[in-house]
């Protein structure tokens, strides 16, 4: 099976309202990601119909609930799930993070060859990343324990409305038990991503008003 075929299969199993550019792009950025993964080792993941399912379908799956305008994805390696996201909300501006610089210069590539223009590229550690104006959420896939997150983003989210949005396999009760004090679970959302093994859930916090 090609991948757009793969792609059109997997997302006719989910309630996405996904445009062929939108495909497209998604396409594109799997193909990049693949090309470059051969020097650069960007993901574990080396099989493109695997991205798919473990990349892309787990990054747009949340979509639904990206709620505001500004959005920062910290620790997006790759662009994940930062890329993907941006591509299904082209109103919405992203920032992506990571400290490391040959993810930054993907990152780069990927926005000049596919025309993606509502996303800026930060290479920092996320307690020196200094933004004007907070963030309606705070993204984080496979980026650290629930606790650790919200500890050193905790001045990124927007005063009084900013969320963090943490995207996790198994619900991690033992993770948020360790939450500070300052921080709470608002609400979780188990997600359900075609052909992927395993549960996925988003968990939703944000500081106690």
């Amino acid at each position: 099976m090609d991948l757009r075929a793969k792609l059109d299969s997997l997302i006719a199993k989910t309630d996405l309202d996904v445009s062929d550019k939108q495909r497209q792009q998604l396409l594109g950025y799997v193909e990049l990601l693949n090309k470059w993964n051969k020097a650069y080792n960007l993901t574990s993941v080396r099989d493109p119909a695997d991205m798919l399912v473990k990349h892309i379908l787990d990054s747009i799956v949340v979509s639904p609930y990206l709620n505001g305008e500004r959005f920062i994805d910290v620790g997006t390696g790759p662009g994940l799930p930062g890329i993907p996201l941006a591509i299904m909300n082209p109103d919405k501006n992203f920032v992506l993070l990571d400290s490391l610089g040959k993810r930054i210069r993907f990152i780069k590539q990927v926005l000049h060859e596919l025309g993606i223009t509502n996303v800026t590229a930060v290479q920092s550690r996320v307690e020196e990343y200094d933004p004007e104006g907070g963030f309606d959420a705070v993204l984080s896939r496979a980026f650290a324990s629930m606790s650790d997150m919200v500890e050193w983003c905790q001045h990124l989210p927007r005063a009084n409305s900013g969320v963090f949005f943490a995207l996790k396999g198994q619900l991690p009760q033992e993770e948020i038990s360790l939450l500070p004090e300052w921080c709470s679970v608002t609400d979780v959302k188990a997600l359900k991503v075609p052909e992927l093994e395993g549960e996925r859930h988003l968990v939703i916090l944000s500081r106690k008003g």
